[in-house]
């Protein structure tokens, strides 16, 4: 049997399988190295340009609900 893995190896591995995937899109190889680096390098940024939460003004969304908090969430004492 296999140990159990940290969840983080999923998720490497289906960044690693979406970048092949993407990156040999009908092609047969690049002319030189540095040709397959840059092609390498443009694809990797491209998922970098925004941040996850730019909707919410870079703010967490626990953050941006908290924005439209106005009533206290504890109860008052009862008399």
């Amino acid at each position: 049997m296999r140990v159990v893995g940290p969840s983080a190896d999923n998720a490497a591995e289906s960044f690693n399988v979406s970048f092949k995937r993407e990156t040999l899109k009908g092609r047969n190889g690049w002319s030189t190295e540095r040709e397959a680096r840059l092609d390498a390098f443009l694809r990797l940024t491209r998922y970098n340009t925004r941040r996850r939460h730019s909707r919410l003004g870079q703010r967490s969304p626990m953050a941006y609900e908290n924005t439209f908090q106005t009533t206290p969430t504890t109860l008052a004492r009862a008399a």
